[in-house]
C-alpha cells in the first residue's frame, strides 16, 4: 500500500530509482564503542552502531567501514568472530546473520545481512581484530549504509572513531 511504511521487525519495500535502491531516510550517524583500548591488547572488540529511521523506505542491506586515519594499518580482523543483534553493545537483542570480507589493501571491512535489517532498528556489529593497534593514535573509519535491493546506492552515514592509547605506568 503506497505510503505505509512497514512496523519494525517486518521487512521495508525497497524504494527504486531508475534500477537502483536508495534510503528515504538514510542513517546519519555512526557509534563505535570498545570497551579494550590499550595499544596491543588481545583479541578486542569494536561494535559499530547504526539507528535506521523508521522511514528509511528500504532495509538494511549491509554496510561498509574503511579505516581513514591511524598509524598502524597492519591489525588484522578474525572475520569468523564477526557477529551482529540488534541493541546496542551491553544490551544485545536478538541475533542477526551478517557475512564479514576484509581487504587489507584498502583496510575496507564489507558487512552483509542476508537477512535485511528493518527500519526503525538497531543494529550493531561486532568485529574483532586479533589485537588492537601497535600505535597509539586516533583512529577514524568512514561509515557508508546500503539498503537492500538491487543496484544499492550506498549512503555515507559519519566518521567512527576508536581511540588507542599507550599503555603508563606511575
Amino acid at each position: 500500500m503506497p505510503g505505509v511504511l512497514p512496523l519494525p521487525g517486518s521487512p521495508a519495500r525497497a524504494l527504486e530509482l531508475a534500477g537502483s535502491t536508495v534510503f528515504v531516510k538514510a542513517p546519519w550517524q555512526v557509534d563505535l564503542v570498545s570497551y579494550t583500548t590499550t595499544v596491543g591488547q588481545a583479541l578486542p572488540e569494536y561494535y559499530f552502531t547504526l539507528n535506521l529511521d523508521p522511514e528509511a523506505g528500504a532495509s538494511l542491506g549491509g554496510f561498509t567501514f574503511q579505516q581513514i586515519r591511524g598509524v598502524d594499518r597492519q591489525f588484522p580482523f578474525l572475520l569468523s568472530r564477526t557477529r551482529a543483534f540488534l541493541g546496542r553493545p551491553r544490551r544485545e537483542g536478538r541475533p542477526v546473520p551478517v557475512k564479514a570480507r576484509f581487504n587489507d589493501d584498502t583496510r575496507t571491512m564489507t558487512l552483509e545481512f542476508p537477512e535485511p535489517v528493518p527500519p526503525g532498528s538497531t543494529v550493531t556489529v561486532s568485529v574483532v581484530p586479533w589485537t588492537n593497534p601497535m600505535q597509539s593514535d586516533t583512529y577514524l573509519f568512514q561509515v557508508v549504509a546500503y539498503p537492500a535491493g538491487p543496484d544499492p546506492q550506498g549512503s555515507p552515514v559519519g566518521v567512527a572513531t576508536l581511540r588507542i592509547y599507550q599503555n603508563t605506568y606511575w
